[in-house]
């Protein structure tokens, strides 16, 4: 017996994605980037969709006025995708890279 397709929109893989905001941000606002498609996120926790199938290039970096800082990156595999919490802090200070981390539950 075969599973009946979910409705568009939906997954079956979502991933917590939790936020840290640091402590210079001076207006900065995170974007997220699943597979190269970026988008607009806010500090925080919060849940994403990714695709059904094969692994995921998962991005974060900080943006302010047009001053890119805090860029990080994390493959995401099929088998740990499920369940799985991803971290993101910034670095210490408002250059160089941050820090993205794949946590089970």
């Amino acid at each position: 017996m075969t599973e009946a397709p979910l409705p568009s929109g939906t997954t079956r893989r979502r991933v917590e994605l939790r936020l840290h905001r640091p402590w210079f941000a001076w207006g900065a606002r995170p974007t997220v980037s699943v597979d190269g498609v970026g988008q607009p996120a806010q500090w925080g926790s919060g849940t994403w969709a990714l695709p059904d199938d094969g692994d995921v290039e998962f991005a974060v970096f900080c943006i302010n006025r047009g001053w890119r800082f805090g860029g990080a990156s994390v493959r995401v595999a099929t088998a740990s995708a499920a369940g799985a919490v991803i971290e993101y802090r910034a670095g210490a200070l408002p250059v160089g890279p941050g820090t993205l981390v794949v946590r089970q539950r």
